[in-house]
């Protein structure tokens, strides 16, 4: 990725070959979906999980993918609410494969045909509107195994 790629304030977890990158608002529950994801697959519900990032996420597209990594000041670390600051294993970048967005103002029980899609740097990407209130992880689990990357 170039020096200086563009930042958005969002979290990342690598599930499987691809990563599901989680946006929303402040206290809308994008750690805590990365901490469920890890969680899922040290639980066997998916086959691999590791976080990427958590807070800030430097994006860039190459070769119509878009890919993420940490900030440098923020690598390895993950927030976990009541438990504060955690240090764990993480990947340097990955491609992403499914934007999910929390507190998602269109997010609805039967989403239109346009929710279903985002583009971020020139590359569109499967979406994942989750409505304010809804439970994500089941959301997400369902999202990946019905449409696998």
């Amino acid at each position: 990725m170039a020096a200086g790629a563009p930042t958005m304030h969002a979290s990342a977890v690598l599930v499987g070959a691809k990563a599901v990158l989680i946006r929303g608002p402040a206290g809308s529950g994008k750690s805590l979906l990365v901490w469920n994801l890890l969680q899922a697959a040290a639980q066997g519900a998916l086959p691999f999980a590791r976080l990427v990032a958590d807070d800030r996420v430097h994006h860039d597209s190459h070769a119509g993918r878009l890919l993420v990594r940490p900030a440098p000041a923020l690598a390895g670390l993950i927030e976990i609410h009541g438990l504060g600051i955690r240090q764990m294993a993480f990947e340097a970048v990955a491609a992403v494969g499914l934007v999910v967005d929390l507190a998602a103002p269109d997010g609805a029980r039967l989403p239109a045909a346009e929710a279903g899609k985002a583009t971020i740097s020139g590359v569109t990407l499967p979406r994942l509107a989750v409505a304010a209130g809804m439970a994500a992880l089941p959301l997400v689990l369902a999202t990946l195994r019905t449409n696998p990357n």
